[in-house]
């Protein structure tokens, strides 16, 4: 029972509120809006560069560690990251290259776990 000791707590807490909170964001537009799915996480993804881009997500990612890297728009700020030091490395093409190098794990999980629940679940359309 030592390692309980050693646990950072607050750490955790931080870590499950802000990812939380995010869910609870994706879930509202689910049921509140006519966004698809699709569409929710491209808003995220999009939303996560775009503060990642700016310099405004590393505050989110300090405070809360892994409830701020996990979730899409941790995925959008890796993106974002990525890419910006790839272009300060390699120039414009870097633009285009870092974001893709630099999210090649998370890529490559999203497309193996994605079929595996395509393989597994029955998808239905949202209804208008």
């Amino acid at each position: 029972m030592d390692w309980l000791q050693n646990i950072e707590w607050m750490s955790l807490i931080k870590s499950f509120v802000v990812g939380g909170l995010i869910c609870v964001i994706g879930q509202i537009l689910i049921d509140k809006t006519k966004l698809t799915p699709a569409r929710i996480l491209v808003l995220f993804v999009t939303t996560g560069a775009i503060l990642g881009g700016l310099g405004i997500y590393q505050y989110l990612v300090d405070f809360a560690g892994a409830g701020a890297t996990v979730p899409l728009t941790g995925f959008g700020n890796n993106l974002a990251k990525g890419a910006i030091k790839a272009v300060k490395e390699y120039g414009i093409i870097g633009a285009f290259t870092g974001g893709v190098t630099a999210a090649a794990g998370g890529i490559s999980a999203a497309v193996f776990f994605g079929y595996i629940a395509s393989l597994i679940s029955k998808p239905k359309m949202k209804k208008q």
